[in-house]
């Protein structure tokens, strides 16, 4: 375990050197800031809380940007340190390969999980401090957001750790990142509408569809945060969906870190027989 930390600890610090740190969190503050104060001001006339507008804001907010920074920080986590020639000296010391990639891996889920936690928390302070009165689910549903922004984040991370084991240079591993991104959060959806429309709801049934959406990290975050609330589903007009969703917000949770998991087990696997 103290070496598992102390490999981390050395990611956070070079976090803070390349200023991945404090970027990632000032630009997630602003955004969910901006978010919050726009997104609250309707809430008057609408007969909503501002938590539920800001949830279902930075949840669409966090499907686009959150994948993004977690590839663009993981993407070269082992195949720009082997081109560096640092792998070959960290791998030196009596330290396990699956302790280097699990330590780095911490490191850099750490720093999504702060720049997320305190970003996304400055929101939800401004809002306190707003003087509008917020129930007791309204906050839990925004701490579950929170929560749920980690791990998406943090399976992200997983999968830009994959790509960085899968190849031997850093322009393919980005190319692979930027794939992932595009596929998992773009065109995964696009290609699932087409898919119903063709089908005709002929084979794609409710059962398959849910399967497909749990198939998808982003559609697990998606599905989680919109319909496992009942005032955010009603203001994001998922409350139909909400209805015909078979997981529980516990199964959702359970597939985001099985999406964690599993990516970074065979990144594991891959990396203890690679040859260096």
């Amino acid at each position: 375990m103290n070496t598992l930390l102390i490999i981390a600890g050395k990611e956070i610090r070079d976090g803070l050197r390349n200023r991945w740190v404090v970027a990632t969190t000032l630009l997630m503050a602003s955004l969910a800031l901006a978010l919050s104060f726009l997104g609250a001001a309707p809430t008057g006339t609408v007969g909503v809380g501002p938590v539920e507008v800001t949830i279902v804001s930075l949840s669409s907010l966090t499907i686009f940007l959150l994948p993004l920074i977690a590839l663009l920080l993981s993407f070269d986590a082992v195949v720009g340190e082997i081109d560096r020639g640092t792998m070959t000296l960290l791998l030196s010391y009596p330290v396990a390969r699956w302790q280097v990639l699990i330590g780095k891996f911490l490191g850099h889920a750490a720093i999504i999980a702060f720049a997320t936690v305190l970003g996304y928390g400055s929101a939800g302070a401004a809002l306190a401090l707003g003087g509008a009165e917020i129930g007791h689910d309204s906050w839990r549903a925004f701490a579950a957001m929170i929560g749920s922004s980690v791990l998406l984040g943090a399976a992200f991370t997983a999968l830009g750790y994959l790509a960085s084991t899968l190849v031997r240079d850093r322009d393919t591993a980005a190319g692979i990142a930027v794939a992932l991104w595009l596929v998992l959060v773009l065109l995964y959806d696009i290609a699932l509408l087409g898919l119903l429309v063709a089908d005709g709801g002929k084979t794609v049934d409710a059962g398959v569809l849910n399967g497909l959406l749990l198939a998808n990290p982003a559609d697990a975050y998606r599905l989680f945060n919109l319909t496992g609330f009942k005032n955010v589903s009603l203001l994001a007009g998922t409350a139909g969906l909400a209805a015909q969703v078979q997981f529980s917000g516990a199964v959702l949770l359970g597939a985001l870190a099985a999406w964690v998991a599993a990516p970074l087990g065979l990144a594991v696997l891959l990396f203890s027989k690679r040859q260096i």
